[in-house]
């Protein structure tokens, strides 16, 4: 049905595997999918040599998920992906909610300016994943290894051997670390001995991405009990190469083989849209699921994505979350491998991701008992807000049509807790701000490029205060403001960061405040970076 042409990706034998030597790599990824392929960037950029095994040769087959959140976009920029992202992508900022045939409200997700990326982007997941595969492919540290699959797992004190299956036989590799992306369905998550705890939901969703002209506006629509569609919910997204996701809301006892059927799916959309010239890209039909593992790490075996959680599509929460989660692991597995910081400081993956992951999932679950009551009295409450949502704010705030994917926020011990009094900004544990900033010499940028020349590393957002902030050596300084600081073009940083003169902000490796101060001196600033590195 699909116009997409799949690449085909050439399978080689691995020296190791012709030579019958078993060698141990330091990470080695199962599955080359954005998660897993984010991943190897991100390691291969703070240079650490990564094998990224996949047991296909081409990239996922159906768009899947579509919908990128502004976070993973810059996460991308420090890896050199997200322009062309955002060029072959759809951006959007702009939701509507329906009830029936008449708008509720609608909403901005990014309302004020001054931002390098826009609030979502909408891009087909095979389109995304041939844009990391060109960049694992350019990376000389990624070995990228296709018809690669892992078959068994064993796990000792400083290693994990893996048997690997390809076309020419059954081979055996070591790897340090093992970092498991292979999906909701993992193998690898069954070779640990880990499940999967949480609920399942009765009501079935139809994804079906279409083909067709259309003047639409590049929005999000939603609707609750729509004329087309009545007692049922049902969603509209413009994709690139004029292709539209429609999500169709069925009922729990419907037979999904049958809903699936082209001739059957073709007359729901022909009533959604007015008309039938349109042809099929992709169909699908779902279930939703709110389910993680009771741990992210089991020994040297690290789980991310949809390996370690699920959550349903509605908000984008699924690939979003995932790629905060490699982001997440990537610079701590990066210092462990280094001997910088010790191997403690991965229980902090555990730590920040699996509550990120719980709030997603009770996100999810709050969404899906909105869109699906199981009672008149759900049903009835959820009319009336619908109702409240057309005149009041906090109507609107109501209604859960799938929240929107945000950064998640940490209460973590790499923090370091607030000792002055601040009225705003980004506090430890959340995601650094970007803002328009200009250098010396008159050019434009933002602050999320400053960052990314020295994101590698600690990294230090000081604001001028007529002097130099004394940093220790292994922190690096983005000065705002002073002779020779980047000038805040719009006046956005200093307001986002309620800034005054001296004040500074300590980021993660990952963009987020590990801590922040008025009066930063060289002994808090290191006792700050020993705490966010695990020292402590």
């Amino acid at each position: 049905m699909s116009n997409y042409v799949y690449p085909r990706f050439p399978y080689a034998c691995s020296a190791e595997q012709r030579s019958g030597t078993t060698r141990r790599h330091p990470v080695v990824v199962i599955g080359a999918g954005p998660i897993g392929l984010t991943a190897a960037l991100d390691l291969a950029a703070r240079g650490q040599p990564v094998v990224v095994l996949d047991d296909n040769d081409t990239v996922s087959i159906g768009s899947r998920a579509v919908c990128y959140a502004k976070r993973p976009l810059e996460i991308w920029d420090r890896l050199g992906c997200a322009a062309a992202m955002v060029e072959k992508g759809v951006s959007w900022n702009i939701g509507k909610v329906f009830f029936r045939d008449q708008l509720s409200y609608q909403f901005d997700l990014l309302p004020e300016p001054g931002h390098r990326w826009p609030a979502m982007i909408n891009l087909q997941q095979y389109h995304l994943e041939e844009i990391l595969v060109g960049a694992c492919t350019k990376s000389p540290l990624v070995d990228l290894r296709w018809k690669h699959r892992l078959v068994s797992l064993k796990q000792f004190d400083d290693h994990a051997d893996l048997a690997v299956e390809t076309p020419d036989g059954i081979f055996t590799m070591e790897a340090q670390w093992v970092i498991a992306c292979d999906g909701a369905n993992s193998d690898t998550r069954r070779m640990v001995g880990a499940e999967f705890k949480g609920q399942f939901f009765q009501d079935r969703f139809l994804i079906a991405d279409v083909r067709m002209k259309a003047d639409f506006p590049t929005e999000r629509w939603f609707w609750f009990d729509p004329p087309f569609h009545a007692g049922r919910s049902a969603l509209l997204h413009r994709q690139p190469d004029d292709v539209w996701r429609i999500d169709l809301q069925l009922t729990p006892d419907c037979d999904p083989q049958v809903e699936k059927k082209p001739e059957n799916v073709r007359p729901r959309i022909a009533r959604m849209l007015g008309h039938d010239e349109f042809e099929f890209e992709w169909i699908s039909i779902y279930k939703f699921q709110c389910r993680r593992m009771q741990r992210f790490i089991h020994s040297s075996v690290i789980f991310a994505g949809d390996s370690a959680h699920q959550v349903s599509p509605f908000g984008a929460r699924g690939a979003n979350s995932g790629l905060e989660d490699a982001e997440n692991l990537s610079w701590k597995l990066d210092r462990v491998l280094r001997g910088t910081s010790p191997s403690q400081l991965l229980e902090t993956y555990h730590i920040e991701r699996s509550a990120a992951a719980d709030e997603n999932i009770r996100e999810s679950t709050r969404a899906t008992d909105f869109m699906a009551p199981v009672s008149a009295q759900e049903a009835r409450l959820r009319k009336a807000v619908l109702s409240l949502a057309k005149e009041t704010e906090f109507g609107k705030r109501m209604v859960n049509g799938g929240r929107l994917s945000v950064p998640s926020v940490y209460e973590t011990p790499l923090s370091t807790a607030d000792a002055e009094e601040w009225q705003g900004g980004p506090c430890p544990g959340t995601s650094m701000l970007d803002a328009p900033l200009k250098t010396t010499d008159g050019r434009h940028l933002h602050l999320t490029d400053a960052f990314n020349v020295l994101g590698r590393r600690f990294t230090l957002l000081a604001f001028a205060n007529g002097g130099d902030v004394d940093a220790p050596d292994e922190v690096g300084v983005v000065r705002i403001g002073g002779d020779d600081g980047f000038a805040d073009a719009e006046g956005f940083a200093g307001k986002r960061y309620d800034a005054k003169p001296g004040t500074a902000y300590l980021l993660r490796p990952d963009g987020y405040v590990a801590a922040r101060f008025r009066h930063p001196t060289r002994a808090a600033i290191a006792a700050a970076v020993a705490r966010a590195s695990g020292m402590n």
